[in-house]
């Protein structure tokens, strides 16, 4: 099978890539430290989607993968968007890529083999549209598997936590008045910047809470807005949006560690926590709608079934069953954008022209002042056809 064509910088030898190595387990972690042009280094087994526009928004040269990006459990988007976008990724690299490669080492790639200066480091799978086509085909044979395991988990996750979903008990008192007000929750996921692009005339209008899921509410800050809370366990956000002035809820493990926690800590900023099993925009949802929010607007959320898969995680369950407990007050933010957007026609805004012209003259027409400029006016008329009449 005939390789893709790779990018490459200036200084590589053509069909390679050159550019720093960057390197996390955690992708999204690693997000922030990315440039453009550097190689990310990455321990991701079925690349989700949302990982991948992260890679793609910071113009990477390169992703390198420990793991498989796409397993066979289920069809998992994130190398489809990687491929779309012409971004190189060299699959399965193994454990080992960890240690023969460090922080800061300037990386080549040619074909299937990564270099650090001139030795040879490791050897993967080289994935195109070609490859990357037939293990989503693959993917799909075994989805059902999936679904099972999902089922189990959703069931797990009722029994253990029936008590938060069905009567809210776990919730934390906040200082945030939600009570009878629209709550936008935004999570750094699917279009989150679209979403919050269409929806200014709605924020302007209505001034909802504005709560930022991790680094959600980085994206509420990038967008030009301040939020009210933050919430989530505080991998993703920044330092300088933590000390913004929202509150601070940190997303805790059932047993009340808070890993995040020490961090927000030793910034000075006052946090409470949140102990539950579900994820942190699920949390949000929950403490939204049992403080008495009116409606809960979601940006970047979760909301079918091929995105809850493709998180890949067994704690999707909760994004689940917390739908259908705040179902009747839930609206993704792209149908709140096509019934909130009002487009005017033309002859609407023709008939408003001329109605306001009509009403300006009729204004002229009663008035003192109006009298008088009509009187200056029909003189002149009167003066301007005596002339035409004495020149034919």
């Amino acid at each position: 099978m005939r390789l893709p064509t790779l990018r490459r910088s200036r200084s590589a030898e053509p069909g390679s890539v050159l550019g720093t190595a960057r390197l996390d387990r955690r992708t999204k972690r690693l997000v922030g430290r990315l440039r453009p042009g550097d190689i990310a280094v990455i321990d991701h087994v079925d690349l989700d989607r949302v990982a991948a526009d992260s890679l793609v928004a910071v113009g990477v040269a390169a992703v390198l993968n420990a793991k498989p990006s796409v397993s066979g459990r289920y069809p998992n988007l994130g190398p489809e968007v990687l491929i779309a976008a012409g971004i190189p990724l060299l699959d399965d690299l193994g454990e080992s890529v960890f240690e023969q490669i460090r922080e800061g080492d300037v990386v080549r790639i040619e074909g299937n083999t990564v270099f650090v200066g001139e030795e040879p480091v490791a050897h993967g799978a080289l994935q195109d549209a070609e490859t990357v086509a037939k293990s989503m085909a693959d993917a799909r044979e075994g989805l059902s598997v999936q679904l099972e395991a999902f089922a189990a988990n959703t069931m797990d996750y009722l029994k253990q936590e029936r008590d938060l979903l069905l009567d809210g008990v776990g919730v934390p008192e906040i200082q945030t008045r939600i009570q009878g007000r629209h709550c936008l929750i935004v999570v750094r996921g699917y279009d989150y910047k679209a979403d919050l692009d269409v929806l200014r005339p709605y924020i302007r209008e209505f001034k909802p809470v504005l709560i930022g899921v991790d680094g959600g509410a980085d994206a509420l800050v990038e967008a030009g807005y301040t939020p009210d809370m933050i919430i989530g366990d505080m991998d993703s956000v920044t330092d300088d949006v933590l000390r913004c002035g929202a509150e601070v809820i940190v997303h805790a493990y059932p047993d009340g560690r808070a890993p995040g926690l020490p961090r927000v800590e030793g910034l000075g900023v006052p946090a409470i926590t949140f102990p539950a099993a579900a994820t942190s925009e699920d949390l949000a949802m929950l403490l939204a709608d049992e403080k008495g929010a009116s409606l809960l607007v979601a940006v970047g959320t979760h909301a079918t079934l091929v995105e809850f898969l493709d998180k890949g995680r067994g704690g999707m369950a909760s994004t689940f069953l917390t739908r259908l407990k705040v179902g009747g007050k839930l609206v993704d933010a792209k149908g709140v954008s096509r019934l909130y957007r009002q487009s005017i026609s033309g002859s609407s805004l023709l008939l408003l022209i001329l109605s306001a012209v009509a009403a300006m003259a009729s204004a002229v027409a009663v008035s003192t002042v109006g009298k008088a400029y009509l009187g200056v006016v029909s003189e002149w008329w009167d003066n301007f056809v005596f002339q035409l009449g004495q020149i034919f």
